[in-house]
């Protein structure tokens, strides 16, 4: 699998790609790249719609400029545990921003579920989030309360009784089943619009169709997430099993 920056003559397939409607990982497919890579690329640069080759490659020759020259005026990047590439772990942070991204949770709230994720303790202060990602702590409060509503972070207090922002293990479960009820009452709106349209118009039965559908999917998913929740909580070892 081929390493480094993308080309241009790259930039321009994924531009031919995103325009006939392949799907990212087609385009990895064809271009021998990782997933991730593509998905990056495209988002960082006008995404779907506005992606093109032309413009992401010279945003790209910019930003790297941009980091060369405030490189020296830069802190030192924090030492690694466990013997890790700092430069390899920022990019992969980038590229778990830009997957988050991508899947519909805005830049800042995305920022910061991956600086939680890629944390091995799995939780951080704000004053700690802020230091990481160099933004305001208020920038950091509505990020954390944007993720607690959608049931990826929690807080607890340490020793210290300062406030920590925990992504564990089981925040994932409580995720999905937070995305399982609100589907649930869209749902279940659905059905009271039946009654208010009238039963038998065409609204009504459209209403009707969509709280079947969502109805199934709801049961599926949380059927799914109860069956696996198990596997959030395995050793490396047991998932190899």
């Amino acid at each position: 699998m081929p390493g480094g920056r993308l080309t241009q003559q790259e930039r321009q397939q994924i531009a031919l790609g995103v325009g006939d409607g392949l799907a990212y990982a087609e385009i990895a497919r064809r271009l021998d790249r990782p997933t991730s890579t593509i998905t990056r690329e495209v988002m960082r640069n006008g995404g779907p719609t506005g992606y093109r080759a032309d413009l992401a490659h010279r945003a790209t020759e910019r930003r790297a400029h941009q980091r060369r020259q405030t490189a020296p005026r830069q802190p030192q990047a924090p030492e690694q545990a466990h013997g890790r590439d700092p430069e390899a772990v920022r990019e992969f942070e980038e590229t778990f921003t830009t997957v988050f991204m991508a899947s519909g949770t805005p830049k800042m709230m995305a920022r910061v579920l991956a600086a939680l994720c890629t944390n091995d303790a799995g939780s951080l202060t704000a004053s700690e989030l802020a230091q990481r990602l160099q933004v305001s702590p208020a920038s950091i409060s509505k990020a954390v309360a944007f993720l607690e509503e959608q049931g990826l972070v929690r807080r607890e207090r340490d020793e210290r009784r300062r406030e920590r922002y925990v992504v564990d293990d089981d925040v994932w479960y409580q995720s999905m089943m937070a995305s399982v009820r609100g589907t649930t009452l869209v749902a279940e709106t659905a059905r009271q619009g039946v009654k208010v349209l009238g039963p038998d118009t065409p609204a009504a039965n459209r209403l009707e169709n969509v709280a079947r559908f969502l109805d199934f999917v709801s049961e599926s998913i949380a059927r799914a997430a109860d069956q696996a929740r198990e596997v959030l909580h395995l050793k490396p070892e047991e998932g190899r099993g």
